[in-house]
């Protein structure tokens, strides 16, 4: 799949926010810090199109990126970062289940998990909730340039026993430093947007 544009359409915090209209959605969901940001900017090749920070918990609205006018990439806000207030981690939950449960174009999403740590309660929770709920999932270990294949090789086994990673779903390792991994998510988001009736 080739990005020829990508340009940022709207931010929300609720579903009368949303994008009107019928094009496919793809969401990527994680850990504050966890870079999705940057995984989307090398996505697309365009530095600035999610704003990075290296504050977690920077994004606090759902951002929606129109890419080559036929499909939307959503950037979900990080969870679980300690610094902030217990009510508005609250609300960045349900901000997220709600849009997860309830938006209809959604084809499916990338759990990104940093590939150096073990997964946390959140993000196993996070797994098994898209379990339950039936949403196409794929994995994406993101700062694989930060481990060795040798350190990757055995991370690797870490993740899918702590997830419990399902036979059906991938583990993707991804750099936003050298673009590992970019093909082969582009290649699931073609197949995702693909299989839609829209």
């Amino acid at each position: 799949m080739k990005i020829v544009s990508a340009e940022f359409l709207t931010s929300a915090v609720n579903p009368g926010g949303y994008p009107p209209g019928n094009l496919p959605e793809v969401a990527f969901v994680g850990r504050s810090n966890v870079g999705k940001s940057s995984l989307i900017n090398r996505l697309v090749n365009r530095k600035g199109l999610a704003r990075t920070s290296k504050t977690p918990g920077r994004t606090q609205l759902i951002n929606f990126f129109t890419i080559n006018d036929k499909f939307l990439l959503v950037d979900l806000p990080g969870y679980g970062f300690a610094k902030v207030p217990e009510e508005v981690r609250a609300k960045w939950g349900k901000m997220i289940e709600g849009y997860l449960k309830n938006r209809e174009t959604l084809k499916g999403v990338f759990l990104l998990l940093d590939c150096r740590h073990t997964p946390t309660s959140q993000d196993k929770q996070m797994y098994q909730w898209l379990l339950h709920y039936g949403v196409p999932t794929v994995v994406a270990a993101t700062k694989i340039d930060k481990l060795s294949n040798n350190q990757w090789a055995k991370q690797q086994g870490v993740i899918k026993k702590t997830l419990p990673l399902s036979p059906e779903h991938r583990l993707i390792p991804f750099s936003s430093e050298t673009g590992r991994g970019r093909d082969e998510l582009l290649g699931v988001i073609k197949n995702w947007i693909h299989n839609t009736d829209s």
